[in-house]
Order: structure tokens, then sequence, then C-alpha cells
């Protein structure tokens, strides 16, 4: 009788290292939202650092107005400090604008925001990614402008400017929770840049109105107490825009 076939060879050294090896177990990514949060708003970074064409655009904005409203303003007429702080709101305001319509624009390019859709990240953290993105770019706008402004106005240096700054911050971080909204909702639609303004400046108002009586305050060489009331309604709708923002972001798109 024919016994079974022995196997020899290298189909033998094969198996047997197979078996000698340990298993290995692939652990699968768990979501997370920070992780996520910080992708989306990477991603958003590195096209804008690539192309520069709406940081660009936004700055030659705020830096024509600056111009523009230095050259036409009279300084026999109008205080320096009474004036100031107007200027510096209005350019961020409709500066934030322009690149706020871009932050959904980019995703339409070859359907990507329905890639982004169909990823296995939240709603939550797509917008948080979103606003954090759309925080750095208006940041980088307002390091840009508030020293031109000192410098077009000849308004003094001093400790006061630290505070401004830290004003501009907080109202960014409001002003970019409401306007990453908007963008989202008006991305739907084909009037995006007509849409954003109408839907986003009546929602501006409780941000940039605190804001610029800070500011205000702030550059009269007040103390700081003055200011510290309009720094708390800034604050308290930081924190109302944020939370509501958040929660209505994942109802704004669809698939």
């Amino acid at each position: 009788m024919t016994g079974p076939a022995i196997e020899t060879g290298a189909p033998v050294r094969a198996r047997a290292t197979a078996e000698a090896l340990p298993s290995v177990t692939v652990p699968s990514r768990a979501p997370s939202f920070l992780g996520d949060t910080w992708r989306i708003a990477r991603k958003d970074l590195l096209i804008e650092f690539r192309t520069r064409s709406g940081f660009l655009s936004t700055a030659v904005f705020a830096l024509i107005a600056l111009a523009i409203f230095r050259f036409s303003w009279d300084p026999t007429a109008v205080n320096t400090l009474d004036l100031a702080p107007g200027v510096l709101w209005v350019i961020f305001t409709f500066a934030g604008l322009l690149g706020l319509n871009r932050s959904f624009g980019v995703e339409h390019a070859d359907r990507a925001l329905d890639a982004l859709l169909a990823s296995p990240v939240s709603r939550e953290a797509i917008f948080a990614g979103k606003a954090l993105g759309n925080l750095v770019f208006l940041l980088g706008v307002q390091a840009l402008a508030i020293p031109t402004l000192g410098l077009f106005f000849g308004l003094p240096l001093g400790p006061e400017w630290l505070m401004v700054a830290a004003v501009a911050v907080l109202a960014a971080v409001g002003f970019v929770a409401v306007g990453t909204l908007f963008a989202a909702v008006a991305s739907n639609t084909r009037l995006a840049e007509m849409l954003l303004p109408m839907l986003s400046l009546p929602f501006f108002m409780p941000v940039v109105i605190p804001a610029a009586q800070a500011t205000a305050r702030l550059l009269g060489d007040q103390p700081l107490s003055e200011a510290v009331p309009a720094l708390k309604i800034l604050a308290l709708f930081d924190i109302v825009f944020v939370v509501a923002c958040t929660l209505a972001f994942p109802f704004t798109l669809e698939e």
C-alpha cells in the first residue's frame, strides 16, 4: 500500500516558518475628535499655504481698506482714537467674510466634500477642523492689520496693544464659529458669495460691537475695568455661538 505523500523541501520550510511566527493583530484606529479636527484643519492650512490665494487677497483687501480710511481721514474733524477702533473692526468683518467663503469652496473641487462626509469622521469634528483653520487664517490677517493700523494712524505704542490683540483673538473665536456654520449653509447654494454675508452679518454684530467698544476703551488709555463689561459680553457670546454652531452643524450638510 502506498502511504500518504510526504512534503519535502521549500513548502515544508515555509509552513514551519509561518507556524513559528506569532500572529499579529493590526488594531483599528478608533475615531478621535481632536485628531480628526487637527487633520482637517491641517489639510485646509496646507492647501492655503500652497496656493496662498485666499490669504493674499484678504491681506491686500485689508491693507487697501486701511489706506483708503487713512487718506480720507480729516484729523481736524475726527480724533484718531475715535476713528481707529471702528476702522479696525469694519475691516476685520469684511476681510473675515472673504476668508470664510473659501473654507468650503475648496471642498467642491472633484467632489471632495462628498468624500469628507463619507469618511468616518463626525460632523462635529468637521466643523471644529474647519473652524480651527478659519481661526488661524483670521488671526494671520489680524496680525498684519493691527500693526498697520497703528502705523497709518500714528497711534502710540504701548502695553494696551497686547490687550487689543487679546480682544481680537477673543472676537475671532465667535466670528469663525458663526462664519463656519453659515459658510457650510451657503456652500449648498449657487449664490454662496451673496448668501454668506446676508446670513452672517446679523450674527456678527453681538461679537463685533463689544469688541469695538473694548478696543476703543483700551486705545483711549482708560483703565481695564472700563473694558471689562464689554469683554464679558464678548466672552458670553463666544460660548453661546461655539456651542450652538457645533450642535447645529450636523444638520447643515447632506451627503
